[in-house]
Order: structure tokens, then C-alpha cells, then sequence
């Protein structure tokens, strides 16, 4: 009897794929003897080299009727989850032919599904739980028990070695105690933290005895410039230096992560880093697991969460939470990252 053939469709965001790994593991030890093909934006692909969870990766791109196509000319799909809420995600998997798709009922696609899972009520009416519960509750209407919740990545050897190759062509020596700033944020310029706030706090870690490392996607090189203008200290700027993989190794060998509410946090956060985190237009309801490690800092002002990618005021959820805070909490985890514990979720909430 051939195995069952899964093809599961990826989320489209950095962050949401890291807080889908919870997921992808329950899926893989509930379904041992399937065949799980992953269907993933090709830029992101790198995030999940090294897991043992699927049997293939598929490059999604943005030719849907000829991508669709050529999956049903092949030998089929049995099972198609549908981890993503949107109206093209299942459609895809409909032209693709795939014969039982699994997937919430929302936006308006409930006909293409075969199997309409009911969504978690917790939610409430916007729709706000934890990425990692919301993956996992697909997976066990599946029949897959969850094996935690806890996010995963894994660092290959030719990843680590990319690292360790951009780090010692600029003059890092092995051991040395680096403390990286991403200042970026894909979403938009409401989640960006100030770029003379990040080199302060820049300043006071180099103070410390760390070697400041700026990072981020070849897309937020000019911000990080800014930060590294701004910082009174030398800082190494990686920023768009190392493919995603060698980004992985780069976080391996630091020693915390200072950066917004951005795909950076949970990376670090899968692969044990501490991180300092400034949250302004977001809140936690989607994103309030595996904080253990976490330490948020944000205004307590009335307009956020606004979810908006353009502040239209001032910008004063981000404005207000001063260099000085996050500096301090950045401090603590420099001094000893592996007894950092944000045991608070919002740890020095800001007034306004």
C-alpha cells in the first residue's frame, strides 16, 4: 500500500512559518509512514533546512494556475492542509486537484474545503490566537496530538559555516560576545523602533563588552546604516550579508537579540536566544507563546494595538518606550543569557 501524500501549504511570513514548526513536528509524529510535501515561499525555504519533518519542498511562487497545474499532472495529493486563512491558499489546492483539503472555514472559502475545521472560539471576533495554536489546531483535527508548542529550527553545518566565515572576515574572533540589533520589520514603518533608539542601546551593550551586530534583510540595509551612523561606537553591520541559513548560524553564536516585533524574534527565539523585544502597533494575541525567554517592552498608550502598517499620528507606541528601559533589560540578558527569563510578558510597561 503506497504511503499517503500530504501536501501542506506554508505561511507566507517568516514569523509565522517559525511559530507553524510546533505544528509541522505534532504532524510528522502522528503521521510517520505519510509522504509530507511542503509547499513554501522559495526565499524562505532556508528557515527549515535541517528538519527532519517533510519529504520535500515545493517553491511557491506567483504563477498559481501553472504551479496548480503542474501538481495535478503529477501523482496527486491525498491530504492537503491549508495552514494559511486566505481565499488563494485553498483555491490553489482545489485547482491542484488535491483530493481532501483541510483548512479553516474564513474568508469566504469554506466551499473549497473538504474538511471545514471550526475555529478556535478563543479568537474572538478579529480573530487573535497564538500562530502555534492555530496551526495546531488543524493538526489535530487530524488526528495528531501536539507534542508541545515550543518553536524549532535547526542550523546546518554549511549554515554555521557561512557565519563564521562573514563574522571572521571581519575581524570577530571565536568566543568573542555578540549582541545583535534588527532594527527592520517587513510589516511596515509602524513597528520600527527609532534608528537613534537602537544605537543607543547599541552604545550601552558595546559598553558592556559586546560586539554589537547589526542584521536584517538585504531590504533594511539603509535602516541599519542609520543605526550605525547614530551609534557613538563601532558596530558590524551583516545586514543583507548572509542568506537566511547563514542568519540562523549568526544567531547561534550570539549571545541576545535586541529588534521589533518582527520574523527576527521568533527565529531567535527557536533557536534559544534571549531576546529584548519593543512592541508598538501589535499586541501579544497572536504571538503570546514562548515568551519564557522574551522580555516585551511597549506604551501603555490608547491607540495601540492598531495593527496598522502607518502610524497617521505620532508614533507614540514606539516613541515612548526609552533607550534607557530597553538598554537595561538588554544589559541583564548580555550579562547572563542563559538565566535570562522574561517572567513578565510586558516587563516595565511604559506609561503615557
Amino acid at each position: 500500500m503506497s504511503a499517503l501524500e500530504i501536501l501542506v501549504r506554508s505561511p507566507n511570513w517568516t514569523g509565522d512559518l517559525v511559530m507553524a514548526t510546533p505544528g509541522f513536528r505534532a504532524l510528522r509524529a502522528g503521521l510517520p509512514e505519510a509522504r509530507i510535501t511542503l509547499q513554501v515561499r522559495a526565499e524562505l525555504a532556508p528557515l527549515l533546512a535541517g528538519a527532519p519533518w517533510f519529504d520535500a519542498m515545493l517553491p511557491l511562487g506567483s504563477a498559481a494556475l501553472r504551479e496548480s497545474r503542474a501538481l495535478r499532472a503529477g501523482a496527486g495529493f491525498d491530504l492537503g492542509l491549508c495552514l494559511p486563512d486566505s481565499f488563494e491558499s485553498a483555491l490553489r489546492m482545489r485547482l491542484a486537484g488535491v483530493r481532501r483539503i483541510v483548512g479553516y472555514a474564513r474568508n469566504g472559502r469554506g466551499f473549497l474545503l473538504h474538511q471545514r475545521v471550526p475555529y478556535p472560539s478563543a479568537g474572538g471576533r478579529r480573530g487573535l490566537i497564538p500562530r502555534e495554536l492555530h496551526v495546531l489546531g488543524l493538526v489535530e483535527a487530524l488526528g495528531c496530538a501536539p507534542q508541545g508548542t515550543g518553536l524549532e529550527l535547526f542550523v546546518t553545518e554549511a549554515e554555521q559555516r557561512e557565519a563564521d566565515a562573514a563574522l571572521a572576515a571581519a575581524g570577530v574572533a571565536t568566543g568573542e560576545p555578540l549582541a545583535l540589533l534588527a532594527p527592520g520589520a517587513s510589516f511596515g514603518a509602524s513597528k520600527l523602533w527609532p534608528a537613534e533608539s537602537f544605537a543607543a542601546v547599541g552604545d550601552a551593550l558595546a559598553r558592556s563588552g559586546a560586539r554589537v551586530v547589526l542584521t536584517g534583510t538585504p531590504a533594511e540595509r539603509a535602516l541599519a546604516a542609520r543605526v550605525r551612523e547614530a551609534m557613538q561606537r563601532p558596530a558590524l553591520d551583516l545586514c543583507g550579508a548572509l542568506g537566511l541559513g547563514g542568519w540562523k548560524g549568526l544567531m547561534r553564536r550570539a549571545r541576545l537579540l535586541v529588534g521589533n516585533d518582527a520574523g527576527a524574534r521568533h527565529v531567535a527565539c527557536a533557536l534559544g536566544l534571549p531576546v529584548v523585544l519593543v512592541m508598538g502597533p501589535t499586541s501579544l494575541d497572536k504571538t503570546s507563546c514562548n515568551l519564557e525567554r522574551v522580555s516585551v517592552l511597549a506604551a501603555d498608550v490608547a491607540c495601540r494595538p492598531c495593527y496598522l502598517r502607518d502610524c497617521p499620528i505620532d508614533h507614540r507606541c514606539m516613541t515612548r518606550v526609552g533607550p534607557a528601559l530597553v538598554a537595561a533589560e538588554a544589559d541583564r540578558a548580555f550579562a547572563n543569557p542563559a538565566a535570562f527569563a522574561g517572567v513578565q510578558r510586558l516587563v516595565g510597561r511604559v506609561a503615557a
